[in-house]
């Protein structure tokens, strides 16, 4: 058996979830998120619990288990709890603006750069112009969100300015050397 595969999601209070063959739809306080998963998985209430089964121990099904369960949990925590990613400005001048719900950043090019939010994703500035909080309730899109924002300007190893997520380390190397007579 999958070890993540075959645990038990217990739906929070607040939360109602409908299963229909391989539809799945998680209604919570934050929002709702439906997907559709493989049909050879087995998705069940029981108990205000949801269970997935596998069919079979072949590679693929075992390989299902464990994702379509994990899938099913970050959705229960997206519609309860929601979901979080922070990213650090670092840089002489680089700075993040809020207009609207768009986000307008200044990260040393000609132009600043504008990106505008997908349905279910918010942005928020925070630590004075130097922090981006991009949060939603679906894990996926908010972390592709957070990884476009990056993608913008990536830090550089020299100096180590640009745009990281909170807490990532930047390995950074040695400038010249030098001219040495």
């Amino acid at each position: 058996m999958s070890r993540i595969g075959r645990l038990p999601i217990t739906v929070p209070q607040g939360v109602t979830v409908n299963v229909q063959k391989n539809t799945v739809r998680v209604k919570g306080p934050k929002g709702e998120l439906s997907r559709t998963f493989d049909p050879d998985m087995q998705i069940a209430m029981e108990d205000n619990k949801i269970v997935v089964q596998r069919p079979t121990d072949h590679r693929r099904h075992r390989a299902l288990h464990g994702l379509t369960r994990a899938l099913l949990y970050n959705m229960v925590m997206g519609v309860s709890e929601g979901f979080v990613r922070r990213l650090e400005i670092q840089g002489v001048g680089y700075r993040a603006e809020q207009q609207g719900k768009n986000l307008v950043l200044n990260v040393g090019y000609s132009h600043p750069v504008v990106i505008e939010p997908p349905d279910g994703i918010s942005f928020e500035v925070e630590k004075g112009y130097r922090g981006i909080s991009v949060s939603g309730v679906d894990k996926e899109m908010v972390g592709e969100m957070a990884a476009r924002i990056r993608r913008v300007r990536p830090p550089e190893p020299y100096k180590g300015k640009g745009i990281r997520y909170e807490g990532e380390y930047v390995r950074r190397k040695a400038g010249k050397a030098g001219k040495v007579q």
